[in-house]
């Protein structure tokens, strides 16, 4: 009787999607709801939307040259294949909208991001996945930037804001403890190499490393505190770093650490350095 009950003929019902196909657009539209609809190869060029429902529409290798797009919802929409070349959005929505292989000004990153930070990293992703598969990697870098501030946001109000919505997703001290994990996770590996982004923060990483190294052999030094063995040390910590000089009072076990240490950072560096050549 269960198998019955669930056999997906009895659960489901027809979505009412309508397609149109290789229609155009001879005129501007004002208020229309063209919601849940399929289109494919549609041409509008030059045209002017307002106030247009588009919400869960399937927009299919369309033509949509230079046309404007003034407080329009593309709540659910989903681009594949469209050319949106000189296109322009004015006060759009773009909850849970996703883009494929669409040529689309990287300013809708500027303009019509989604207020909440959970659907603005979901947006500047699926865009930044769009730029790349375009191969523009002006635009996937301004998408990444955009997608790693709206993570370290969400991850922040999620362990601290007292919102409803956070606290109905991550109740408790024990919800509120992981997600401040994951956020001092994030912190870290920005800080270290700006989570994959940042040939400077990785720099700025292996300086400090470099620093640590000094302070740690002159703790070490058995020799007495003065400047010489201050300026010895501060010339020695690179070499140390790299393991070309190996000092007596630094044991066999520190240099490991070191030396573990380096192959992490020469990693790091040269995903930052494939990251930016895949993208063109």
């Amino acid at each position: 009787m269960n198998e019955v009950n669930n056999d997906p003929a009895n659960l489901l019902v027809d979505s009412k999607r309508i397609e149109h196909k290789d229609k155009a657009v001879p005129a501007d539209v004002n208020g229309a709801n063209w919601s849940n609809l399929q289109f494919v190869r549609l041409v509008a060029i030059g045209k002017r939307f307002t106030k247009v429902k588009f919400a869960n529409t399937t927009f299919d290798s369309c033509y949509l040259r230079d046309c404007l797009f003034d407080t329009c919802d593309f709540t659910g929409v989903r681009f594949s294949g469209t050319n949106l070349h000189g296109a322009k959005f004015t006060g759009c929505v773009f909850d849970y909208a996703t883009f494929e292989r669409t040529i689309i000004d990287d300013s809708i990153l500027t303009d019509n991001c989604p207020p909440y930070e959970n659907q603005k990293m979901r947006f500047a992703r699926s865009l930044r996945t769009n730029y790349q598969q375009l191969g523009d990697a002006k635009a996937a870098n301004h998408a990444i930037h955009v997608e790693l501030q709206a993570t370290e946001t969400h991850l922040y109000k999620a362990w601290r804001s007292n919102d409803r919505y956070y606290r109905k997703k991550y109740p408790g001290f024990i919800g509120r403890t992981q997600q401040f994990a994951s956020w001092l996770k994030f912190k870290l590996l920005d800080y270290v190499w700006g989570n994959g982004e940042s040939i400077t923060a990785l720099l700025r990483a292996v300086v400090v490393l470099i620093a640590a190294i000094a302070v740690l052999d002159l703790y070490l030094d058995p020799l007495p505190l003065r400047w010489a063995t201050v300026t010895n040390a501060l010339w020695r910590s690179p070499q140390v770093f790299f393991s070309i000089t190996v000092p007596d009072h630094i044991s066999p076990g520190l240099m490991t650490l070191i030396t573990v240490l380096r192959f992490i950072a020469f990693g790091f560096f040269m995903s930052i350095l494939i990251k930016r050549f895949n993208r063109r």
